[in-house]
């Protein structure tokens, strides 16, 4: 499996996707999630790895009218470093669980280790401050209502 992940300039986590294979068609597949999940925001540059499906896909993107022209792909080792060291901390979890068994557990054990480090991250800060007066433990008892004395 490949763990293809997104995170935006203040390092906060955008998205995630397992593909099976490293291909243009699951490249394109994850940008467009990422995509989806903001239509009125179109990144100014795009910085990935040198894989050359990410040329295909995002060519195909602009081409579709889905990715500004204007929109730079950078390639460059050092410009990826702050993904590669957030993905680490990522890798630090699930190593212990030494693997999973289908494609559903990997999604749904990685969808939880990427929320809890976006509370971390402070990246639900303003709904935590909100609905549950600054205390983390019972904004998660309000979503999955328990009720925490």
């Amino acid at each position: 499996m490949y763990l293809y992940r997104a995170i935006g300039d203040g390092g906060e986590t955008l998205d995630f996707y397992l593909s099976q294979t490293r291909t243009t068609k699951a490249a394109k597949q994850f940008l467009s999630k990422v995509l989806n999940r903001s239509p009125h925001h179109r990144p100014p540059v795009i910085s990935t790895d040198k894989n050359r499906a990410y040329n295909d896909a995002i060519a195909s993107l602009r081409k579709e009218g889905r990715l500004p022209p204007t929109c730079q792909h950078r390639q460059v080792k050092f410009l990826n470093n702050r993904l590669e060291s957030d993905h680490g901390k990522l890798k630090q979890r699930i190593r212990p669980v030494r693997g999973f068994k289908s494609r559903k557990t990997a999604h749904n054990a990685i969808r939880g280790f990427e929320v809890m480090r976006m509370f971390r991250k402070g990246q639900f800060r303003s709904m935590v401050d909100s609905l549950a007066g600054g205390s983390e433990a019972r904004y998660i008892g309000r979503l999955f209502q328990v009720f925490i004395a």
